[in-house]
């Protein structure tokens, strides 16, 4: 168990705290890149923040305190123009940088005043990636947004974004929970199929390992052996908000009581012709049942939200249990409180990257390798989520059909 003190100091992420000065260090994925293709301007609220998250004309993201240094008015119902983002109150201009570009009203009146000079507004880098646009709120110089190997894999990828009523640190002790899959998702979706049987295989032993970028957990089943690969490779709990097994799950703090869950899904095509994506869609998966207002609990990840908001809005530490099954949660809070120490002493926490040399194609650890085969009897459905839309799904469909329909005969027939 934890004291209630260092559960604060876990779950706390908002400005001036430790944990939010230490997250502060890294990039954060917090919006699709595809959604601004529909919307030029869109509120986010990130480590306890409101913000106004925006790309001008010219092609520049900007974040942004959402309030006008002026009146206070609200810049997500502000316009892009080429140069950055106009409230449209008065119509003061700023830049991605929070620069004060244009105060129509003041310049007119005084021109040479350049009273604009002695105006800033709170502004963050933003940088797209992969899909997904970044942001990094800590101090300068930024490290490096980190070029995992797995974005450059063929094959359809998407990006699904949900909200969960929760804090950020209970998602992310998922990430180092190995034998939550044997219970939460096997044995657990049997029960709510109505299946009979057996019960999966069992876990039989753990071991965790702690590498560059997070920890590597491993393990053995009834069903395997230190031969397979959930031993040989073993999966990944990335530093310090992200689970990546093939697809990368970021859980980022909104404020200490909701949590973005940001998936980047990635499904083989068959064949080796080239294969890319002008644009990788980017959709909002619900988590309750509109109906019966229930947690869905049909998809992979649903049912992970279900087992994280169980636990309160910020769990309670101090009344927990732990056992063998819990080393690896045990090794990341006590990683990450060292963590918060070196930042309080200046240095840099873990995984964090600054060397360009070394920021290129950076390899994770992947069961299958990175350009593991397709499924031979057509595209599988997605089942990380529930609510993927049909023009995602056809999407993928379309991919895979135009794929397998450049593949030899010979070789489809298994000749």
């Amino acid at each position: 168990m934890l004291s209630k003190e260092r559960n604060r100091l876990l779950c706390e992420t908002g400005p001036g705290t430790a944990m939010g000065e230490l997250l502060r260090r890294y990039w954060h994925p917090v919006a699709g890149a595809a959604e601004f293709s529909r919307q030029a301007v869109k509120a986010v609220r990130i480590l306890g923040e409101d913000l106004a998250l925006f790309r001008d004309k010219g092609g520049n993201y900007g974040l942004v305190d959402r309030h006008c240094p002026h009146r206070r008015a609200d810049l997500t119902y502000g316009f892009v123009e080429e140069r950055g983002l106009r409230c449209n109150y008065h119509g003061w201009l700023f830049d991605h940088t929070g620069g004060c570009l244009h105060q129509p009203f003041e310049e007119t009146r005084h021109p040479a005043s350049r009273f604009r000079d002695k105006v800033r507004i709170k502004a963050y880098r933003v940088r797209e990636k992969a899909g997904l646009v970044w942001a990094y709120m800590g101090p300068e110089p930024a490290p490096l947004l980190p070029d995992w190997d797995r974005y450059h894999s063929r094959g359809y990828k998407q990006i699904a974004i949900s909200e969960v009523p929760c804090n950020w640190f209970q998602c992310q002790e998922n990430s180092i929970d190995p034998v939550h899959f044997e219970w939460l998702h096997d044995n657990w979706s049997r029960v709510l199929r109505g299946a009979d049987g057996p019960r999966a295989p069992a876990h039989q032993r753990l071991g965790f390992d702690e590498f560059d970028y997070g920890f590597v957990y491993r393990r053995i089943r009834e069903d395997t052996t230190e031969n397979d690969e959930l031993w040989t490779t073993g999966r990944v709990c990335l530093w310090p908000n992200c689970l990546y097994t093939g697809h990368f799950e970021w859980r980022v703090p909104v404020d200490d009581g909701h949590t973005l869950s940001v998936g980047w899904f990635i499904d083989e095509l068959p064949g080796d012709i080239p294969f890319g994506q002008d644009v990788i869609p980017c959709w909002y998966a619900p988590v309750r049942d509109e109906r019966t207002g229930r947690w869905i609990d049909s998809h992979v990840m649903n049912q992970d939200f279900i087992a994280w908001v169980g636990q309160g809005v910020i769990a309670d530490r101090s009344k927990e249990h732990l056992g063998e099954s819990d080393r690896g949660v045990i090794l990341m809070r006590k990683r990450l409180l060292e963590d918060l120490d070196a930042v309080a002493a200046g240095r840099d926490p873990k995984g964090t990257i600054r060397d360009p040399a070394v920021n290129h194609s950076v390899h994770l650890p992947i069961i299958g390798g990175l350009n593991r085969p397709a499924a031979e009897d057509g595209p599988r459905p997605f089942p990380f989520l529930a609510g993927q839309p049909d023009e995602v799904a056809r999407g993928f469909e379309r991919a895979w059909r135009d794929c397998a329909a450049a593949v030899p005969d010979e070789l489809t027939a298994g000749g």
